[in-house]
């Protein structure tokens, strides 16, 4: 099971990715409404096992202090992004006229990295660019892409942090090697898929790139 909640705070898309045997869950990238979230967990009976933060800036991480501790879950973060998560300069909450800090991540990712939630595979696959630590995840038929990989164009690379040249390399590199098939559910805005990128994405064509 997979659902999608789109934040109130600059649309963000927070994913609740389920087992549906296990009833074990990870929500991604909750930036704010933990009020929805908990609800949708309420209906849907669901344990969270773990938090997981494509990348380091607020907008994406902003109720994950507060869902970590009413839902006793661990939060999980590229190494690279560590950092952000306990910096209210790094993680552009200050931009928002907030100094939001959170504890440390317990779990650090790595690229190539697998796990399960309940019996869900995730693979991490680290696309920096965006930030140093921005990751997509796997699972069957669908990649998270957090701000990597949008509906036809890509994520901002002018933030602190951010490449452009890296971001356009993890997109080709380690994201356009992958199906056609696959769907793409972005951070921000509608769900498309990787052939559709690799087809009208002007960042991949070369056409802006």
């Amino acid at each position: 099971m997979i659902e999608r909640i789109v934040m109130p705070v600059l649309g963000v898309n927070c994913y609740v990715l389920a087992c549906d045997k296990t009833k074990k869950a990870a929500i991604i990238d909750p930036g704010s409404g933990s009020a929805m979230i908990k609800d949708l967990l309420r209906r849907h009976n669901l344990e969270v096992e773990r938090i997981i933060l494509t990348h380091g800036h607020y907008d994406h991480i902003g109720a994950a202090e507060e869902l970590r501790k009413t839902l006793h879950a661990e939060v999980a973060v590229h190494r690279e992004d560590a950092g952000m998560l306990t910096d209210p300069q790094k993680n552009l909450s200050r931009m928002f006229s907030k100094d939001y800090v959170m504890s440390p991540a317990e779990i650090l990712l790595e690229d190539g990295q697998e796990f399960f939630i309940g019996e869900v595979q995730m693979k991490v696959i680290h696309t920096p660019g965006h930030t140093p630590g921005g990751i997509c995840l796997l699972t069957d038929g669908v990649l998270f892409s957090g701000d990597t990989l949008f509906d036809c164009s890509i994520g901002r690379a002018d933030f602190p942090g951010g490449d452009f040249h890296k971001l356009l390399s993890s997109i080709h590199d380690k994201l356009m090697v992958l199906d056609d098939q696959i769907l793409v559910y972005p951070g921000h805005e509608s769900f498309t898929s990787i052939g559709r990128e690799r087809a009208r994405n002007p960042y991949i064509s070369g056409d802006l790139a």
